[in-house]
Order: structure tokens, then C-alpha cells, then sequence
């Protein structure tokens, strides 16, 4: 195209462009006379100054107060209310990890001490023995003891220590009751490997204590002991405390090991032997006992549980009969040590010898055998099975568990009355 066509056009379209400005001026004239282009500008009208408002405090803390009720109620009263009157608890109300909630309620110490000492002060007595030494240069002389025990029948059969009564070797037992009076007694059974002992007095009206159960018992429960620490001149003294631990056990000696004791921090010294540990409902839950030397602050009692079948049995007959395998036997680790050997159990009794008819021989054991269980009980020391034989009677049938060469195996055995000359 030449250039004098591309100028006529340019102009042509220029006039097209004025013609329709001035017919949009004659449709909407302009007030201020400005450029039709203006027309197409949207301009916001001006918005008029806001008010400042002020804050109503009154009317914000009412509505925030509202809004904290609202939301207890609506979190926790209410459901609470519905859930535990109305309704039961969902199982995942309170989350999937529902914890225990112990409530600790203030009680005067004071008061329930005193009230299981009434309880059980009756059913304690004194006991003082005496004794013949052989002295190389002075020859025989007499000597003195003096412990405590608690009644547990009404027909005057008394719990104590063993070694209070000497282990049986006494001249003389006497009882001094809580009013004052003052019998001979007689020794009917003990053990020294349990630190127990029964003895009896006649013809005296006396008052049983309760039995507890020492497996129910718990560390930081109260514990009372009652005896006699210095002897009869400071007679039926009340301590008291806790129970510190449980299943203590303590070696007496290189041989000797008393298991499963209680460990309480009430005042126990010599003369307190014998005497009752007393739980918060005044029931015996162990025998109080000064044999082991320990630091202040510790005190060891037998579990009840323990004499409770020896006393059912005297109770109930009149008499005590003990069982017994027929067995000499030592601690496995004793054995080793002596003979420097190394056996495949850690922990056991190794048969020594067997008792010619013995239960033990009937069963088929042998010596050289390590008895490692009864039933399901582990054993682990020869003091472990005495006191478990204890839990039997003549004619009961146990599932004796062994290692023979390596070897576990199981012999049934019928136990027996000891002989009277075993």
C-alpha cells in the first residue's frame, strides 16, 4: 500500500473516533467539563468518619465470666453428673490410659496406736528361761533369759522364738501373763532353721490374738510391735513404724539363712523376741525376732503365714506332726565351694546322703541329685525346703523336681511322719 492510502485510512479512522466521543458527550454530558474518558471512572463515594466507640469493661467481663462457666459446666459437671448418675461411664471416657486414683485420707496416729495396743496387749506375755552351763572353771551355773511370745489359742498354746526358749535346751520355761500371773510352761515343738517355737501353760483363762495374713501386707503400712526390750523391767513396751520391706533375707551364719522376712523400722531389741508385729486392725502379721544383728533403724519379723499351719495343727489336734523327705542335703553354692566343683544349677539343694526307707528313698532319689523345686515352688536353699515341707501334711503326695547328671526330671513322693528316732 502506498503511503498516501495508509494516511487517508489513519484519518478516516481518527474521524470515526471523534464522531462517537461526541455522541457519548451528548448522552452524558459532563458536569465539570472533563474528558468523556473520565466518564468510564467509577469513582467510590467518601465514606464519612467512624465514630470512635468506647469499650464496655461491665459488659466484657460478664460475657467472658459467662463464657468460663459455660465451658466447666459443658467439660466436666455435666458429664460428670450424666455420666455418673445418669448414665455409666464410657470404657475410653477417661482415655485409653486409665490410671489409678488413690485417695490418702489423714487418720490420728496417735489413736490407732493406742487402740491395737488395747487390742493385743492381753493376748502378750513375758517369758523368762533358765538355763545350765558348763563353765570349765566355775562348772555348772545357771543363766537367764528373757523374751516374749503371744497367746494363740484359748487353751494357753503360746507363739515364740525359738531361740528364746534356748532351742529347746531349757531347764526351765515361765510365763508371765497380762494380769500379773506367773506359770510354768513347757516346750512343745520348735525349729530353730524357723526361729519358731509353741509352748503351753495350763490352767489359765487367756486371751487369743487375732491372725492376719502377712501375704496381704504392703510396704508403708503401719506396724506396731509389742515386747519386751529390756526384759521384764521395761515389760510390754508399744513401738512403732512401718513395714519397710518385705521378703528379706538375712545370713545368720556361713550355713544358716533366714528368707522371706518382714522389714519394718519399729523398735525391736532383745527381749522383744518373740513378740507380735501388729498390723492397723490389731492382728498379728508376723513374730517379732532380735536373732538377726542388724543396724538401727531395721527390725525383722517371721511372717504369720508361716506358723499358721504349725498352730492350725495344734489347735486342731493337739499336737504338731512334721513331715520330712529323709535327706541330708547342703546349698548348692556351699557344695561347690567345698569341693570346688561346678555343677549345672546355680541355685539348690545337693543330696548328700538318703535316709535308708525313707519317703526320699521310696521316690527313687539318689545322692548326688540337686532338688531345684516342689510343685510349683522353686527351691533354692536347704532353709527354703524345710520351709516348705512345712506346708504339708503325712500322706500328701508332691511333685519333687530335680537335676540328675544335667538332667531335669520329676519323682513323685509320698511324704511321712518323721520317726521318733530319725
Amino acid at each position: 500500500m502506498r503511503f498516501e492510502d495508509e494516511q487517508n485510512l489513519l484519518n478516516t479512522e481518527n474521524e470515526e473516533q471523534r464522531e462517537s466521543t461526541q455522541e457519548m458527550e451528548d448522552l452524558y454530558p459532563l458536569e465539570d467539563g472533563g474528558n468523556v474518558e473520565n466518564a468510564f471512572t467509577i469513582l467510590e463515594p467518601e465514606k464519612p468518619p467512624r465514630e470512635k466507640r468506647r469499650f464496655n469493661w461491665k459488659l466484657g467481663t460478664t460475657a467472658l465470666i459467662s463464657a468460663l462457666i459455660g465451658g466447666i459446666l459443658s467439660s466436666y459437671i455435666f458429664p460428670v453428673y450424666v455420666f455418673g448418675n445418669l448414665l455409666p461411664y464410657p470404657d475410653n471416657y477417661f482415655g485409653k490410659d486409665v490410671k489409678q486414683v488413690i485417695n490418702v485420707e489423714s487418720q490420728d496416729t496417735t489413736s490407732l496406736i493406742s487402740a491395737v495396743a488395747k487390742k493385743a496387749m492381753p493376748s502378750v506375755v513375758g517369758i523368762t528361761t533358765e538355763t545350765v552351763q558348763q563353765d570349765l572353771f566355775f562348772g555348772a551355773r545357771k543363766s537367764q533369759g528373757v523374751g516374749t511370745g503371744v497367746v494363740v489359742d484359748h487353751r494357753g498354746y503360746i507363739l515364740t522364738n525359738s531361740h528364746v526358749v534356748n532351742n529347746g535346751s531349757v531347764e526351765r520355761v515361765n510365763v508371765v501373763f497380762h494380769d500379773g500371773t506367773n506359770k510354768e510352761a513347757k516346750i512343745l515343738w520348735n525349729d530353730p532353721s524357723l526361729d519358731l517355737a509353741v509352748i503351753k501353760v495350763d490352767g489359765v483363762n487367756v486371751t487369743p490374738a487375732d491372725l492376719g495374713n502377712s501375704d496381704n501386707i504392703e510396704v508403708g503400712e503401719a506396724a506396731i510391735a509389742i515386747g519386751n526390750p529390756l526384759g521384764m523391767q521395761f515389760e510390754r513396751t508399744v513401738t512403732s513404724g512401718i513395714i519397710s520391706g518385705l521378703e528379706r533375707s538375712i545370713e545368720i551364719s556361713a550355713n544358716e539363712t533366714i528368707e522371706n522376712l518382714i522389714q519394718t523400722d519399729a523398735s525391736i531389741n532383745p527381749g522383744n523376741s518373740g513378740g507380735p508385729l501388729l498390723n492397723s486392725k490389731g492382728e498379728v502379721i508376723g513374730i517379732n525376732t532380735a536373732k538377726i544383728q542388724s543396724g538401727e533403724g531395721l527390725g525383722f519379723a517371721i511372717p504369720i503365714n508361716l506358723a499358721k499351719p504349725i498352730v492350725d495343727q495344734f489347735i486342731e489336734k493337739g499336737e504338731f506332726s512334721k513331715v520330712y523327705l529323709g535327706i541330708k542335703g547342703v546349698n548348692v553354692d556351699v557344695f561347690e565351694n567345698a569341693t570346688r566343683t561346678q555343677l549345672a544349677e546355680d541355685k539348690g539343694v545337693y543330696v548328700v546322703e538318703i535316709s535308708k526307707d525313707s519317703p526320699a528313698a521310696k521316690a527313687g532319689l539318689t545322692a548326688g541329685d540337686v532338688i531345684v523345686g516342689i510343685n510349683d515352688q522353686e527351691i533354692g536353699s536347704m532353709s527354703q525346703l524345710v520351709r516348705q515341707l512345712y506346708q504339708y501334711r503325712a500322706g500328701d503326695k508332691i511333685d519333687l523336681k530335680i537335676v540328675r547328671n544335667g538332667e531335669e526330671k520329676d519323682l513323685k513322693v509320698a511324704l511321712e511322719k518323721v520317726p521318733e528316732n530319725y
